[in-house]
């Protein structure tokens, strides 16, 4: 009898790449285009993971409706540019990251996903730029209601028909780990993103890539 399929869904930002100097340097130009004071470093990157709408409307709660569009539409522009110039070396990938997901790609039954607040164009650019061709599904702002909404990983599961027993959720903030717990699926913090680990209430944590395979086998240990 063959063993049942796995999932394992990545966040993005925070999680497999380093963006924050992408992240804040975008948002820093998309505020001061419109007119406003760039808030803090903290502040940006407290938010990340949110979809852009509501990152906006957090980071400039006094502006109103017309000023967070434009902010939004800023921050593409400014990300998509700098995305362009820099290539890979735009958002690069944490230490051991490509390692894990390969090993864990050679698993026959394990698949795996992302799950995150990036568009579907930025996801995309990603990918290509980091030759990361090993995700089955990839659920994005685009098409789902901000995290911690589960719609993400609820629609994970359905496209790949993992139940939630055998599925987890990978990130660095609160909203991945209270998406992944509303979805009914294990969660794994990452301690070197955006988000102080140990305040998440994830079911696990990990400090390193190197510990993510031995946990998932443990996980999932028959």
């Amino acid at each position: 009898m063959s063993a049942p399929l796995r999932l394992v869904l990545f966040d993005v930002d925070g999680t497999l790449v380093d963006s924050q100097g992408a992240i804040t340097g975008a948002m820093t130009e998309a505020f001061t285009g419109a007119g406003l004071l760039p808030p803090p470093r903290e502040a940006m990157l407290s938010v990340v993971g949110l979809s852009l709408d509501l990152v906006m409307r957090r980071l400039a709660p006094e502006a109103g409706g017309a000023t967070h569009a434009a902010l939004v539409e800023g921050y593409k522009e400014s990300y998509m540019s700098a995305r362009q110039a820099a290539g890979a070396a735009h958002s690069p990938l944490y230490p051991g990251a490509r390692e894990v997901l390969e090993a864990l790609h050679a698993v026959p039954e394990y698949l795996l996903g992302v799950a995150t607040g990036k568009s579907q164009r930025g996801v995309d650019a990603l990918v290509a730029a980091h030759g990361l061709n090993c995700f089955v599904t990839r659920q994005v702002a685009d098409h789902h209601p901000s995290k911690p909404h589960p719609s993400m990983v609820l629609t994970a599961m359905a496209e790949t028909g993992v139940a939630p027993e055998h599925t987890v959720m990978i990130g660095d903030t609160s909203y991945d780990i209270d998406m992944g717990r509303a979805a009914g699926v294990c969660t794994i913090a990452v301690d070197w993103g955006f988000h102080p680990a140990g305040g998440l209430g994830a079911d696990h944590i990990i400090r390193s890539f190197d510990e993510l395979t031995p946990l998932l086998a443990g996980i999932w240990k028959a």
